[in-house]
């Protein structure tokens, strides 16, 4: 299998962790609802491929994600997936209750930087959403779960406009107050370029949030996944959420296109000399696999490169 020529570059991390969420963040997005045991089946074959973190479905109620309607009968099916991290989504404490019910460890909660996408997600105002969190991120930490905190439309919204650095810091801040362990920083539109990134990583830094607690969530509505991925490796990230085969954008905006392909992101890294612990092969054969579950060619470029049939209908 053809692979990148590896030229290390200065002051980059030598290892990153992939937060894959093709099957949670990329199957919401389906329009069919992908049987149960294909999810669990693409999961098991994203471990196989070496990726440690592997986000597996949302507990939010049905009637709002359809498609992740069966979070309790797949969940008890990943018992055999050893050694990977499974978080799952939790909108309230009714999903938090789901979840933790089957033994999750690993939970995440999706916050918004701007109040017109927390009126469309949630149907609340920021602090309105903030306030239902705080339970959440409470009784989760009693728990000894670890508690990732997703913020949504950190770089530009649909409705508003480009978002405010201060603004965005500010709502972080307030996750970071809840008690999450961890903070991604959401593109969902897709409009950051490398330098928005980094000016606001630097602003995060200033007000005390540390970089080891960030990842970065990048659209690749633009084109610019990958370079604002290399902005932020340049500011000390050292986690990248990604979607295998580019699965995913977000129900609630129209204009968010798919996430970043995770092996587009494994060959950006790969020839960097960056540590994944990920196999390209394994993981492309896992898109291609996906692809033809879903009855549609993968977008990820790599994933098209590496496979030339991948592409035909």
């Amino acid at each position: 299998m053809t692979l990148p020529m590896v030229v290390p570059a200065p002051d980059l991390p030598a290892s990153v962790r992939i937060h894959e969420v093709g099957a949670r963040d990329g199957l919401q997005n389906e329009k069919a609802v992908v049987p149960t045991e294909v999810k669990a089946e693409f999961i098991r074959r994203l471990a196989d491929a070496g990726l440690t973190t592997i986000e597996a479905t949302s507990f939010v109620h049905p009637k709002w994600v359809p498609q992740l309607a069966d979070a309790e009968q797949l969940f008890p099916l990943l018992g055999d997936v050893g050694g990977v991290a499974l978080p799952v989504l939790v909108p309230n404490e009714r999903g938090l209750d789901r979840a933790l019910a089957l033994g999750a460890d690993r939970i995440a909660v999706f916050a918004s930087a701007t109040e017109s996408f927390a009126k469309a997600n949630l149907n609340r105002t920021v602090d309105e959403s903030l306030a239902m969190f705080a339970p959440v991120v409470a009784r989760a930490k009693e728990q000894n779960a670890h508690v990732r905190g997703y913020l949504s439309m950190c770089f530009g919204d649909p409705w508003e406009g480009a978002v405010p650095v201060h603004q965005v810091v500010e709502v972080a801040k307030s996750l970071r107050d809840l008690g999450c362990d961890e903070l991604s920083l959401g593109d969902t539109i897709g409009v950051a370029t490398p330098a928005h990134v980094q000016s606001l990583l630097a602003a995060l830094n200033e007000e005390g949030v540390p970089t080891s607690t960030i990842g970065v969530h990048f659209h690749d509505t633009y084109g610019q996944a990958l370079a604002n991925t290399l902005a932020a490796l340049q500011h000390g990230v050292r986690t990248v959420d990604a979607s295998a085969g580019g699965l995913g954008g977000c129900p609630y905006a129209k204009s968010a296109t798919g996430n970043l392909a995770t092996e587009d992101l494994v060959w950006m890294l790969q020839g960097l000399g960056i540590d994944t612990g990920v196999d390209l092969g394994k993981l492309t054969a896992t898109s291609v696999w996906m692809a033809e579950q879903l009855g549609r060619p993968s977008p990820s470029r790599t994933v098209r490169a590496l496979s030339p049939d991948s592409h035909k209908e």
